[in-house]
């Protein structure tokens, strides 16, 4: 008899769902050993074959792979609602960068990326494509939490309170690459705010830099007509097509909203195997439009799902986006089959994991991955009866049924508590905040 093989953690659950292949398991367990995936097997198999340092037992839950918010600016998190309903030019001219001008900080990123961090991890969000100013703190700030992130180094062709000039930019992303490189939950990308706000100059640097040393890039485009219709006038030419010629583009090119893009962008798009980031809450809320997400998938584009920043959301739940998602794909098109439940999840796990770089890590629960795993309570009254799990993932369960999260096996969600951040703490620094930003 062949002796049982000693691993860290199994997790059964009533049903696993791995994102890839596209099934649903019933009864299966989830086996880890060194923070990464080493079976899924039935959980009547398992006291056969393995024997596990802890067991944990989900008898009314389903098991999916951590999500992946691909896009959102984490220390926003302290501006939440601080000036809604209002549009995108007013909202960052009139209320947004007058406060980042007076308040933004190293201190500040620090506390509003740790306080993302705890609503993300809450609501079962295991990685994060952050943008924002002071990435050395904010790589500080997921560190703690014990969270995933892709930390953008960002780049403007104006001054801030963070840096005088692109240069200035650029040297400090690379020096706060330079601390936490060896960190094993980080890595960087270079983060160019947006075409109207980054010359070509800077995008040549961009992009050299880009090249040479294999890092994603992370930038806003065509959010909205606005800013699409100032840049044909100015060169004859969409802001994607002008990134393109400027070889930008490319299998590591991340472009978020990609609201107003037509038939050429979106063949340019294919072609250079770009990822695009769908926020659709965001783009709802400060009316910038709807982004032809099914156009996109047509052409073979890879989209992922992002929050965007608390600021203009007003919440990091990818719950939500998932479900919108799908309802905005399927009224714009006149089509109920558009973006279907299953598209939903892939889009905010596999999907972000691929933009970001990461799919041969986490994305989905398969043998060799990262175990970053999400455990969703389907017994409650509000989602009773349950005919199809993933169905449910999208369209009944949200982020406050998420009661267990692992990110490589560590758990830092037990029981809807967090075990990596003090949520006391986090709170009272938000409510000192809000008394110096309102």
């Amino acid at each position: 008899m062949n002796p049982l093989r000693a691993v860290d953690l199994v997790i059964d659950a009533r049903y696993i769902v791995p994102v890839e292949p596209a099934e649903t398991l019933v009864d299966h367990a989830l086996v880890v050993d060194g923070g990464r995936i080493v079976a899924l097997a039935p959980s009547a198999t398992i006291a056969d074959t393995y024997a596990p340092r802890e067991r944990v037992t989900l008898s009314a839950h389903v098991l999916i792979p951590g999500l992946v918010n691909a896009h959102t600016h984490a220390a926003m998190t302290l501006m939440r609602g601080i000036a809604d309903d209002v549009p995108l030019k007013t909202w960052l001219e009139d209320h947004i960068w007058p406060r980042e001008g007076r308040h933004v900080s190293r201190e500040f990123v620090a506390d509003g990326t740790l306080h993302a961090a705890a609503e993300m991890l809450r609501g079962g969000i295991t990685c994060a494509n952050d943008m924002y100013f002071y990435p050395d703190a904010a790589a500080r700030a997921y560190e703690a939490a014990g969270m995933r992130a892709l930390i953008g180094m960002p780049v403007l062709d104006f001054p801030t309170p963070y840096a005088s000039d692109a240069d200035a930019y650029l040297a400090k992303g690379f020096a706060a690459r330079d601390a936490f490189k060896h960190s094993p939950r980080l890595a960087f990308a270079l983060a160019p705010h947006a075409p109207y706000t980054v010359g070509d100059e800077t995008w040549h640097k961009i992009v050299m830099y880009a090249r040479q040393l294999d890092l994603p890039i992370h930038t806003h485009i065509a959010e909205t007509r606005h800013e699409v219709d100032d840049a044909r006038a100015a060169s004859g030419e969409s802001p994607l097509l002008r990134l393109d010629r400027l070889g930008a583009t490319g299998p590591s090119f991340i472009g978020v909203h990609a609201v107003y893009v037509d038939a050429a962008d979106i063949e340019t798009l294919a072609t250079q195997q770009c990822s695009v980031v769908h926020c659709p809450v965001s783009n709802m809320k400060l009316a910038s439009g709807i982004a032809p997400i099914t156009a996109l998938m047509n052409h073979g584009v890879n989209v992922a799902l992002g929050t965007d920043g608390a600021a203009s959301n007003n919440r990091l739940d990818l719950f939500a986006e998932m479900r919108i998602a799908s309802l905005l794909a399927k009224v714009s098109t006149h089509d109920a089959a558009a973006l279907p439940a299953p598209t939903a999840l892939r889009m905010a796990t596999l999907g972000g994991a691929f933009a970001l770089g990461l799919d041969r890590e986490i994305g989905s629960l398969a043998i060799g991955k990262q175990a970053d795993a999400v455990a969703v309570d389907v017994s409650s009254i509000d989602e009773l009866p349950m005919y199809d799990p993933v169905s449910h993932l999208v369209h009944v369960a949200g982020r406050e049924h998420v009661t267990d999260v692992w990110i490589a096996g560590e758990r830092v969600v037990d029981g809807r508590r967090l075990t990596t951040i003090d949520e006391t703490a986090v709170s009272t620094r938000a409510r000192a905040w809000q008394q110096r930003l309102q």
